[in-house]
């Protein structure tokens, strides 16, 4: 039984392995054009203990998640991950823009730790990113 298993699993890992870090690799960079395009300093506030700027961090990583795992599900090879999950990056941060254009004073709300504000940001996040991983599913 274990000697059926071993040669998948030897050459499995490495792929899964590769595609995983692609991914990772991926959500990094996401989050970092994320924080370069918010108009306040998530981490600063986090550590005040600003619930609100948390929440939105938080679904920012769901919502920058879900397509790239998308991508993961539908590729079978790296470059075809990578392609996709930047175009699902470059989706997801594009709503984000969007939705902070959308909701006047988000920034002001976020740094007043409005927890709603937050939650409605992440509610559109997420919407556009379920509909993104759909779309990348195809």
């Amino acid at each position: 039984m274990i000697a059926n298993i071993l040669p998948t699993l030897q050459s499995g890992l490495p792929v899964l392995l590769a595609q995983f870090a692609a991914a990772l690799a991926l959500l990094a960079l996401g989050c970092f054009c994320y924080m370069k395009l918010t108009p306040f300093h998530e981490t600063d506030l986090i550590r005040k203990g600003n619930v609100a700027a948390g929440v939105v961090a938080m679904g920012t990583l769901i919502a920058l998640s879900l397509p790239i795992a998308a991508t993961l599900a539908s590729s079978q090879v790296v470059l075809d991950i990578i392609i996709w999950g930047l175009v699902a990056l470059i989706i997801q941060l594009v709503a984000f823009v969007l939705a902070t254009k959308l909701i006047r004073g988000l920034p002001a709300m976020i740094e007043a730790g409005n927890v709603a504000a937050g939650l409605l940001v992440i509610g559109i996040q997420i919407a556009i990113a379920i509909l993104n991983a759909g779309a990348m599913m195809g």
